[in-house]
């Protein structure tokens, strides 16, 4: 990465009506223990972090929390322990702590340890505060803001959770120095599609600065956090629980979402899948006449050229996505309800779409890959 200086930090409001929390982006954020230790208001806070991003970043973090009484909890690393046995095994840590209504919990990590470690929040006595500290860039441009936590079932992803907001965001991009390239490459899915649902001039400029990008520049790295972050922050404040406009941040992630259950959580990583399920939504969108082969070709070029996979992965078969794909909590009245688009920048939530059309698109997808 070339240098950035500490002190350039950005930060960004999420405001939902009264409540607000700050996104703080940039260096040397996990040591500045003075500028979230702020966001604490109890003597107690459980770290839940995981085994590969502890032994790096803890020691770092627990500098901010000398005085206060606190222990950690790791999961192993990978989706697939998402789940409600850890989340148990996490209230476990706060009960052996001795956590008060005025606790925090602070999830140190990805997009797992966020989500589990939300939960865990929100599920002790009925809600306690928790920090956001993303460990990579999928989390930063995505998890850690809005408020979704949750766990995964064997039968789908993110089937339980709550709306359970942080205090607080500690974006610090050094972390991204350690982040093997296939998960900073899962990151840059989640920007796409941020830019793919209602952001064209965002996109074209992805598309001027990709080899900068996948070459991890941190001016352009912290340009495209920002710029998603705001971006989604704004959805979150117009329709927090997602009723309505947050729906279209979930563009590609039906048929991504099932991708993963399919691969038991193991054969793809959620950005990895994003990226196919994007490609698979946009070749659907082109099905039902609502947009054009361009725009599917500018996404595939962008996502081969950020070093994303765009082809299902073998033996997967289109009668078991479907069926999982049924499953996903935007679905209303038993029919598909799907993110597509009418191009760039132009994503809607359409509801009923035919089933047949969403086979043939996975049949097609996997015969490419034949």
């Amino acid at each position: 990465m070339n240098r950035m200086n500490e002190t350039d930090v950005q930060t960004i409001e999420v405001a939902l009506g009264e409540r607000r929390y700050p996104v703080w982006i940039g260096r040397g954020l996990l040591g500045d223990g003075a500028r979230w230790r702020a966001r604490l208001r109890g003597r107690h806070a459980l770290v839940v972090s995981n085994t590969t991003v502890a032994p790096l970043y803890l020691e770092r973090l627990a500098r901010g929390l000398e005085g206060l009484q606190w222990s950690s909890f790791l999961l192993e690393d990978g989706e697939a322990h998402k789940s409600f046995a850890n989340v148990g095994r996490a209230l476990e840590a706060l009960a052996l702590l001795g956590a008060t209504r005025d606790a925090c919990v602070i999830a140190l990590g990805g997009g797992v340890v966020g989500d589990l470690a939300g939960f865990a929040a929100a599920c002790w006595m009925r809600g306690i505060d928790f920090i956001q500290v993303p460990t990579t860039l999928l989390a930063m441009v995505d998890s850690s803001v809005g408020g979704k936590t949750g766990v995964n079932l064997p039968s789908g992803k993110n089937l339980v959770g709550a709306f359970h907001q942080p205090r607080a965001v500690v974006a610090d991009i050094d972390t991204l120095a350690t982040l093997p390239d296939r998960e900073y490459r899962a990151g840059l899915a989640e920007v796409v599609k941020g830019a793919a649902i209602g952001d064209a001039d965002f996109f074209a400029w992805l598309e001027a600065h990709a080899d900068t990008l996948a070459a991890r520049g941190s001016a352009a790295i912290v340009e495209t956090i920002a710029r998603k972050v705001r971006y989604k922050a704004g959805v979150v404040a117009r329709d927090e629980t997602e009723q309505g406009e947050r729906a279209l941040l979930n563009l590609g992630h039906t048929f991504g979402h099932a991708l993963e259950t399919a691969g038991r959580y193991t054969a793809l990583l959620h950005g990895e899948a994003v990226a196919i399920g994007m490609l698979l939504a946009a070749r659907l969108s082109e099905r039902l006449d609502m947009s054009h082969a361009d725009d599917t070709g500018r996404l595939l070029r962008l996502l081969e050229r950020l070093g994303l996979p765009v082809a299902m992965p073998d033996g997967l078969e289109p009668e078991q996505l479907l069926a999982l794909m049924r499953l996903d909590k935007k679905n209303t009245a038993g029919t598909l309800r799907l993110i597509l688009w009418r191009g760039i920048g132009r994503a809607e939530i359409v509801a009923g779409v035919d089933e047949d059309a969403v086979l043939a698109t996975l049949k097609e997808a996997r015969a490419r890959t034949s």
